[in-house]
C-alpha cells in the first residue's frame, strides 16, 4: 500500500517526460521542414521569411535589406504562406470589398462625409475666467473697485 502513491509518481512522470519529447520531436521535424520561401515566426515574436537553412542555423529576410542569422532552436512556427500573408502584409484571400483596407496614409481617417458645422453654432467653453460682457461698459472694472469701500468685520451698517 505505501508503495502506490510511488508507482502512480513515477508513471505520471514517464507519460510527461513522453508527450514532452514527442513535442519536441514534431518541432525537429518541423524546422527541418524549413525552405527558402517559408514564413515563420521566431520564439520573440518575430516574422520574417527564411532565406537560406542551414545545419544549425537560418538566415532570414526580415524586411528589405535586412538579414539576420538565427539558431534554428529560436524558430517556433513555419507559417503557411496565406496565414503570413494575412498576419504580415494583412491580405486575406476571401476579401469582401477592398473599403474595409487599412489605407496606407491618415488622410482618409480625417475625412467626414458630413459637411462642416458653423461656428457661429459653436457654444463657448467656460474656462472659469470673467467675460468682460458681464460687466458694465460705462465703467471699467479699476475704477468699480476703488468706488467702494472695503469692509472689516469690526464695520457694522446702520438701518
Amino acid at each position: 500500500m505505501t508503495l502506490l502513491p510511488f508507482i502512480v509518481l513515477i508513471g505520471a512522470m514517464f507519460l510527461m517526460t513522453r508527450s514532452a519529447k514527442r513535442k519536441q520531436q514534431q518541432a525537429a521535424q518541423m524546422r527541418n521542414q524549413m525552405q527558402p520561401g517559408s514564413g515563420i515566426r521566431t520564439i520573440g515574436g518575430m516574422y520574417a521569411t527564411v532565406k537560406e537553412v542551414n545545419d544549425d542555423t537560418v538566415l532570414l529576410d526580415a524586411g528589405p535589406g535586412v538579414e539576420l542569422l538565427f539558431a534554428k532552436n529560436a524558430i517556433a512556427t513555419v507559417l503557411s504562406d496565406d496565414e503570413y500573408n494575412r498576419i504580415v502584409h494583412g491580405v486575406e484571400h476571401d476579401l469582401k470589398s477592398d473599403a474595409d483596407l487599412v489605407p496606407d496614409d491618415a488622410s482618409s481617417l480625417t475625412e467626414t462625409d458630413e459637411p462642416a458645422a458653423d461656428a457661429s453654432d459653436d457654444k463657448p467653453v467656460d474656462l472659469g475666467k470673467k467675460d468682460a460682457a458681464e460687466e458694465p461698459a460705462d465703467a471699467p472694472a479699476e475704477a468699480k473697485t476703488d468706488a467702494e469701500p472695503k469692509k472689516t468685520d469690526g464695520d457694522t451698517e446702520a438701518k
